[in-house]
């Protein structure tokens, strides 16, 4: 069975075969497309006769399940299980909307669960979970697990996300990714090498600055830190993450111990004063003058939507490359151009794990599918760029198998 991507309308829909907003609502596109859903489950196998019917269910059915009772690694072969991942939310931090709960949160995760067959060949399962509780949304998980290759966290709010990735880490012997933090990081990462290579410089040359200590932000500092970017410091509503500062959670602590070489406090706008690189992940408004005191050919990256921290036309007075999280600009960093690739790789090679090397490998190989038409309004590929995703998947097996973690 496979998770295939089909228009659901058809003239049954409506009785007249022109979908309808909610009766309160004007005609919108956006209703018109989701109506019926995004996703369709397909047989890979016909069943025209007894005899199909024979081999696809009883009894037939029944030689392939002792087999695999015997021999358990053979479920890889025989099911779907290494080709499918589990797009698991509690629809606590959805897109740019908040806690707005399970229910609300399935045409994202729809939509995620397409962009991974679109994109990387991979089936996936949208699952969203009437629990907040982190014990219980564990529990249900590594219960569901059996059925799956791969799990993707998305959309659950930070802290949570933190402890629940880990935690499912620990338990399962299959990859684990929360994309909103590793994902982004990624390309994140990617877009950079290319803007530092395009400037003459290395990551070791550069000192960033991100608005955001949240999911998305904790991850890339961590994962610039790793790729060796010179030095990094995070910033909260209430300023940089600092080790003299004594409200912070026990993430923000241990990022105060990790992030901040320079020993910078107080407010964001102090803080990108001759800085190279701005990272926006938070939403709100960068003021002119702190992205004007940046150093000259800076970075910015401001990827809130749909409102930019800082608006290209503002950023492009003093940057050198501006990248936001938008489609109508150049340069989007868009997750689309990693977890498709990276669950394809792991699975391809039935990894345990996703590793650290594995996040490295597919930064690069994204950074590289640019090659030699690197230009200031071209850091990062396309998500249509059809290179992408074997480029991502490739480099990805590779180094899970040089890691130890890959299992064929």
């Amino acid at each position: 069975m496979a998770a295939e991507i089909v228009n659901p309308h058809s003239d049954s829909d409506t009785g007249s075969g022109t979908p309808i907003a909610p009766s309160d609502e004007p005609f919108d596109p956006a209703f018109a497309l989701h109506r019926g859903g995004k996703m369709a489950v397909q047989s890979t196998v016909p069943v025209r006769n007894k005899d199909d019917l024979s081999l696809a269910y009883t009894p037939g059915v029944a030689k392939v399940c002792s087999a695999i009772a015997e021999r358990p690694e053979l479920v890889h072969d025989y099911t779907w299980k290494s080709q499918v991942v589990a797009v698991v939310t509690d629809g606590t931090a959805v897109l740019g909307l908040g806690d707005i709960g399970p229910e609300a949160s399935l045409p994202v995760m729809e939509g995620k669960a397409i962009l991974f067959k679109q994109f990387g060949g991979v089936d996936a399962v949208p699952i969203a979970l009437a629990t907040t509780d982190t014990d219980e949304i564990v529990d249900t998980v590594v219960r569901l697990a059996p059925s799956f290759g791969g799990v993707n966290l998305e959309d659950i709010s930070a802290p949570r996300c933190f402890e629940i990735e880990r935690r499912l880490q620990e338990r399962l012997d299959i990859p684990v990714f929360h994309d909103d933090q590793h994902g982004t990081a990624i390309v994140t990462l990617a877009a950079l090498r290319n803007a530092a290579k395009l400037t003459g410089r290395g990551l070791g040359d550069l000192r960033a600055v991100i608005s955001g200590a949240g999911a998305a932000g904790v991850a890339i500092a961590k994962f610039l830190l790793e790729a060796g970017i010179g030095d990094v410091a995070v910033a909260d509503r209430k300023g940089v993450v600092s080790r003299d500062r004594e409200d912070l959670t026990p993430v923000k602590r241990e990022l105060a111990e990790l992030t901040n070489k320079a020993g910078l406090s107080g407010s964001l706008e102090s803080a990108l004063a001759g800085a190279d690189v701005f990272i926006g992940v938070s939403g709100g408004t960068v003021p002119e003058p702190a992205v004007a005191s940046m150093a000259p050919d800076a970075f910015v990256f401001a990827m809130a939507n749909p409102n930019p921290e800082v608006h290209p036309d503002i950023a492009h007075k003093y940057a050198a490359v501006v990248a936001t999280g938008r489609s109508d600009f150049p340069n989007q960093i868009n997750n689309v151009l990693a977890f498709p690739g990276i669950f394809a790789g792991a699975l391809q090679v039935r990894a345990s794990r996703i590793t650290e090397g594995m996040k490295i490998a597919a930064a690069n190989a994204l950074a590289d599918v640019v090659g030699d038409d690197l230009a200031a309004d071209y850091v990062i590929p396309s998500p249509f760029d059809e290179r992408v995703a074997p480029a991502v998947t490739a480099a990805v097996a590779a180094a899970a198998r040089a890691e130890g973690v890959a299992r064929r």
